[in-house]
């Protein structure tokens, strides 16, 4: 059966937006593009560095990823490529294969990317983007800030020109103070210098031009070109003065021409190694990728489908695996930068991708006298934008359990490791769900006096009648927090022998699962063996929908009443309540 051109369009968002193409939108994102082709070409190097791969696979993985992601994506400004964080867990996941041949290395990382890339395609045509709701913000801004952290440590070794290792901040610490007498002074003049340059380049190099006269747009491209600046410069430096035989690391020979094809290994056991790590690059890749692309297209009330960003970044990942790259996604500064330049459409990240294309064929040959330590200090300040301690003040202020979670992710992924801590943050981001839907807040409320509202009588002075408790449930009942609803009211049944009716009111309950509707049955036999009555109010219509398939309502020993405030008028009038009066209201 043919799809139809709706469907196609639906996986193919690029039909969607390029029929509207006009010569105004080509224009924007030709110079959106220019903007972010110079900002991605030092990122994608200094990135491939982190990763512990060839530098020129850097420049691979942005040129069909990005190109991809303009055909499935749906975000018309976000700019995939190589990140910080997704670098840094790529080091660790192909660092703990223990191979030594840099072909093997780089074999790894492919594959490692098209792994990911898999995934996240069949999480996208399984239309399971919603699970990435399940990773709490405070836990996801602990790993990155732990991870921000990390990456700059990391990085120190090539600011001293020194042959330190290490995969956690304590023994990246202690191998840097091992070697910390090796230290090449020329190369830390240099790394210190760039260092110093780009954090002032960040604050305070376009206000400055503003003030010399510069328009706006023109000031931020010169801005935004500060580590090609520092590139350029430190390279031409190194070549007139041969630092590389004063002990300076060199970036070295990089490959010229367009990326070859490559394909990933299909060993048993590498793909047994590279599964789980894949799965978490996949999900944090997804999830930073995503917040940012929600966040631009809300600025220009523009949409995009969660489920095709996971089909969109599956695909860049494929498309990186196939041409030499390693794992790949969204960019938070890149993204903002391609927005703020003035991007309409994902042809922009088309445009870049021609862009980096032509360095790659071009300008590889004058990278061989790039030092490490240029690199290093991009990095370094790139990455330590992300790191946010704040996170811990506020959860502390807000949620003992978020600090609790937020604390324990941020010290494992410091002191155990990348994918202990991310994975510490899955798993702990779960339990959170859990642990707080298990104890749903229950509120036991009155009447406001001369009115039709009832409130927490912890809260508010209300009106109570010592026959009757109302018990307002306030999250949707299933086999995780059923039983605590059933101790609660029984317990408070037991605290007060002159009871006679308990009013269940839902009005906040979405949801009555198999486990919850057992436990009423059960309130309800255990209220009717001491004499009481047990009641509904508030019911939504789904809900009374599932009721209804059920033997409860016939067994129910009080009646459903449509609203609160009738339920209290019915039972304050101490009107008999047989079964014959059940009230099944239809809502």
């Amino acid at each position: 059966m043919p799809l139809s051109r709706a469907t196609l369009a639906s996986y193919l968002p690029i039909l969607t937006w390029v029929r509207s193409y006009d010569r105004d939108m080509a224009t924007s994102d030709l110079v959106a593009a220019v903007i972010v082709t110079v900002m991605l070409i030092p990122q994608s190097l200094a990135y491939a560095l982190l990763a512990g791969l060839p530098a020129e696979m850097g420049l691979y993985a942005s040129i069909l990823p990005l190109v991809a992601y303009a055909i499935f994506g749906t975000s018309r400004a976000l700019a995939v490529g190589p990140v910080a964080v997704v670098s840094l867990m790529t080091a660790a996941a192909v660092g703990q294969l223990g191979l030594t041949e840099p072909a093997q290395i780089a074999q790894a990382a492919v594959t490692l990317a098209f792994i990911s890339g898999l995934f996240l395609v069949l999480l996208g045509v399984s239309k399971l983007g919603f699970l990435a709701n399940f990773l709490s913000h405070p836990v996801i801004a602990g790993f990155i800030t732990a991870s921000g952290v990390l990456i700059a440590a990391s990085q120190l070794k090539h600011l001293l020109g020194v042959g330190a290792s290490g995969h956690t901040l304590l023994e990246m610490l202690i191998s840097l103070g091992e070697h910390l007498t090796e230290a090449n002074l020329i190369t830390l003049a240099i790394g210190g210098a760039t260092l110093a340059f780009l954090f002032w380049v960040r604050t305070g190099l376009k206000p400055l031009l503003l003030r010399a006269g510069l328009g706006p747009r023109m000031a931020d491209v010169l801005a935004k070109a500060g580590p090609v600046a520092a590139v350029a410069v430190t390279t031409l430096l190194a070549r007139a003065f041969d630092l590389g035989a004063h002990g300076v690391k060199l970036v070295g020979d990089i490959p010229s021409g367009l990326p070859p094809l490559s394909a990933p290994s299909f060993s048993p056991e590498m793909w047994s190694a590279l599964l789980m790590p894949a799965i978490l690059i996949s999900v944090i890749g997804f999830v930073e990728s995503v917040s940012v692309a929600q966040t631009l297209a809300a600025k220009r009330r523009q949409r995009i489908d969660p489920d095709q960003e996971l089909i969109g970044l599956g695909a860049s990942n494929v498309a990186s695996a196939l041409s030499g790259g390693f794992p790949v996604t969204g960019g938070f500064s890149r993204s903002v930068v391609n927005f703020d330049a003035g991007a309409e459409t994902p042809a922009a990240g088309a445009f870049t991708a021609v862009g980096i294309g032509l360095a790659t064929l071009l300008l590889t040959p004058l990278l061989y006298f790039l030092p490490n330590a240029t690199l290093a200090a991009t990095i370094i300040v790139a990455v330590l934008s992300l790191v946010d301690f704040s996170i811990l003040g506020k959860t502390w202020r807000y949620s003992m359990v978020d600090f609790a979670a937020v604390t324990a992710t941020i010290v494992l992924t410091l002191l155990v490791g990348v994918e202990v801590g991310v994975t510490a943050g899955v798993l702990l981001s779960i339990f959170l769900h859990l642990y707080k839907t298990s104890k749903p807040h229950v509120a036991e409320v009155g009447l406001v006096p001369g009115t039709h509202h009832f409130r927490n009588i912890l809260r508010h002075r209300v009106e109570t009648r010592p026959e009757i408790v109302t018990l307002r449930v306030d999250e949707s009942l299933y086999f995780v927090n059923a039983r605590f609803l059933e101790d609660y009211v029984l317990n408070r049944v037991a605290a007060s022998p002159e009871l006679r009716h308990v009013i269940l009111m839902f009005p906040a309950v979405n949801e009555v699962d198999m486990s919850a509707l057992e436990t009423l049955e059960e309130i309800n036999r255990r209220l009717a063996e001491l004499n009481i009555q047990l009641h509904l109010t508030e019911v939504k219509g789904p809900v009374m929908d599932r009721l209804k398939r059920s033997h409860f309502l016939d067994e129910l020993s009080g009646r459903v009443f449509l609203a609160q405030y009738d339920a209290w008028c019915a039972l304050e009038a101490a009107a008999p309540l047989g079964t014959e009066q059940k009230d099944l209201a239809a809502q």
